[in-house]
């Protein structure tokens, strides 16, 4: 189910050919690809969760054009524009997308991936459904996985900009359950699902990417 959230987050503009485009995907989408391309290896299995409009998924695909990805989202309004992006890129490293929410229990047994990215996210859900994805990662991730989880975060529990302070502040107001997590609550979460925290990495526009590698 779509989650529900206020008119400014999350936002999209249609394109005529079924694309969706995010109005920051230009901004983050070339950072995270650096980073992807510094630590992953040549190949592998790559699972994105809330995959959202695809156009950060066709890019990432792009400059790692040996690993076969498998884009995800909840809504399928981003299902079908994921698959617009596929086929308007040409790519054939990515598989059809799927529908799926990731907080529900059981998927994480079903797959077995060597890395699972998810970005900007975690501020429109709640606690609960953080903590459940965290679990379900965790069974997914094949032995020595990482996870890589990109967005905006708390730093020991304070916002730093204003401008995140406002974005937090109109996200609460519409649902005090959501909103932006701490980084240290991020880790400690990250670890009771069984996960091992491994780099906490400063990224463009006030960011940050936390990478944790399955531990057992």
């Amino acid at each position: 189910m779509k989650p529900d959230l206020p008119e400014t987050a999350n936002r999209a503009d249609k394109g005529e050919d079924g694309r969706l485009f995010a109005p920051h995907s230009p901004r983050i989408k070339g950072p995270i690809l650096d980073l992807l391309q510094a630590r992953l290896g040549k190949s592998g299995r790559f699972l994105e969760i809330a995959s959202g409009t695809g156009e950060n998924t066709v890019h990432y695909a792009a400059g790692l054009p040996d690993w076969r990805f498998q884009p995800t989202d909840v809504d399928p309004e981003r299902i079908a524009s994921i698959s617009a992006w596929i086929a308007h890129s040409g790519a054939d490293n990515i598989a059809a997308p799927v529908e799926l929410n990731a907080a529900n229990p059981g998927w994480g047994i079903t797959v077995e991936v060597d890395v699972i990215h998810i970005g900007n996210l975690f501020h429109l859900i709640t606690e609960a459904h953080t903590k459940a994805i965290l679990n379900e990662c965790a069974q997914a991730l094949a032995p020595a996985g990482q996870l890589i989880i990109y967005g905006p975060f708390m730093r020991a529990g304070a916002l730093t900009s204003e401008g995140d302070a406002r974005f937090h502040q109109n996200l609460t107001a519409h649902n005090p359950e959501i909103g932006y997590k701490d980084d240290f609550d991020m880790l400690e979460w990250i670890t009771q699902a069984g996960l091992e925290p491994a780099e906490v990495i400063e990224m463009p526009a006030n960011n940050l990417c936390l990478i944790a590698r399955r531990s057992f």
